[in-house]
C-alpha cells in the first residue's frame, strides 16, 4: 500500500510538471520582401529614326575615314534621337533625290542642311529652325569683286542641284550674264573648280569655308561681298529645319520640342562650338 501511494504521488508530481507554463516557441521569422521590380523603361514612338543625310557638306555632313557619318547635322540628329528615345538610323542619299525618298517612305526625316522655303512647304513640312546661315559667292580674290549680279557676267559658277544656292544663282545671276552649272554634289563643285573648269560656286558661308576656302585648293578664293545681299534672301528661306512627311505631325511636334530641349540644356551649343566654332550658327 505504501509503494501504491508512493507511486501515485510520483504519477501526480508528473502530471503538475506536464500541466505547468512552458516557453512559448519564437515566432518564425518573416519572410524576407520580394524586391520591388524595376519601372519599366520609357518606350518611344519612334524606337527607330531613319534620318536622311548627303555626306558631301562638310563641315554639317560628311564622312569620317572610317566611313561614318559625321558633321553638325549628324551630331544634331543624334542628339533629337535621344531626345525621342530613339536610335538613328542614317541613310546617305544624293541631293536632288531627298524629297522624292522622303515623299517615297524612303525614311522618316530630312536632317542635312534643309532650308525652309515656301517652294519645299508645297511638298513637305518642317519644324523650326534648327540653325539659319547666309550663303555668297565665291570666286578668285584678286577679282575683288563686290556680291551684286551684274559682277559675275561671264563666269561660270557651278552649283548644288535642287539647292537654294541654284535658285538664286538660276533666278539672279544668270540673266546678268553667269553661266550656271548644277552638280549632284558639293564637293564635285570644288574638284572643278581646282581644275579649272569652274570660276566659282554659290554656297552656304559656312560649308564654303569649312568644305573649300579653309583648304589649300582655296586659299585663293573668297565669299564675293562676303555675302549675298538681305534682299535675296527670298531664295534661301527660313533657316534650315527637319524634313518631314505633311501627315507626320506628331513627330514634327516632337522634334520641335528637341530642338528646344537641346538649345536649353546647352547641347546645340556644344555641337555648334565642336564643329564651328566661334560662329553664330543660330542667326536671325
Amino acid at each position: 500500500m505504501k509503494n501504491l501511494l508512493l507511486s501515485l504521488s510520483l504519477i501526480g508530481a508528473a502530471t503538475l510538471v506536464g500541466c505547468g507554463k512552458t516557453e512559448a516557441p519564437a515566432p518564425a521569422a518573416p519572410a524576407p520582401a520580394e524586391p520591388a521590380a524595376a519601372a519599366p523603361a520609357p518606350t518611344s514612338q519612334w524606337p527607330e529614326l531613319r534620318v536622311a543625310i548627303d555626306a558631301t557638306y562638310k563641315p554639317f555632313t560628311y564622312k569620317t575615314e572610317a566611313g561614318e557619318p559625321a558633321g553638325f547635322d549628324v551630331d544634331i540628329a543624334k542628339a533629337l534621337c535621344d531626345e525621342l528615345k530613339s536610335k538613328c538610323v542614317f541613310v546617305e542619299q544624293a541631293w536632288d533625290g531627298m524629297i522624292p525618298g522622303l515623299q517615297a517612305k524612303k525614311y522618316d526625316a530630312i536632317i542635312s542642311s534643309m532650308s525652309i522655303t515656301e517652294e519645299r512647304k508645297q511638298a513637305v513640312d518642317f519644324t523650326g529652325k534648327y540653325y539659319n546661315t547666309p550663303s555668297c559667292v565665291v570666286v578668285k580674290s584678286a577679282l575683288n569683286l563686290g556680291a551684286e549680279a551684274a559682277n559675275f557676267k561671264g563666269k561660270k559658277l557651278g552649283v548644288l542641284k535642287a539647292s537654294t544656292q541654284e535658285k538664286y544663282a538660276v533666278g539672279e545671276l544668270q540673266p546678268a550674264g553667269a553661266t550656271i552649272v548644277p552638280y549632284d554634289a558639293q564637293d564635285q563643285v570644288y574638284l572643278d573648280i581646282k581644275s579649272g573648269r569652274l570660276d566659282g560656286t554659290v554656297a552656304d558661308v559656312v560649308e564654303v569655308n569649312g568644305g573649300f576656302l579653309s583648304t589649300p585648293d582655296g586659299k585663293d578664293y573668297a565669299c564675293a561681298g562676303e555675302r549675298v545681299p538681305v534682299e535675296f534672301e527670298k531664295y534661301f528661306g527660313a533657316g534650315v529645319g527637319v524634313a518631314l512627311r505633311k501627315e507626320d505631325t506628331a513627330l514634327r511636334d516632337a522634334l520641335d520640342a528637341g530642338i528646344k530641349a537641346i538649345r536649353d540644356n546647352g547641347k546645340w551649343k556644344e555641337i555648334a562650338e565642336k564643329h564651328v566654332p566661334g560662329v553664330d550658327l543660330w542667326g536671325s
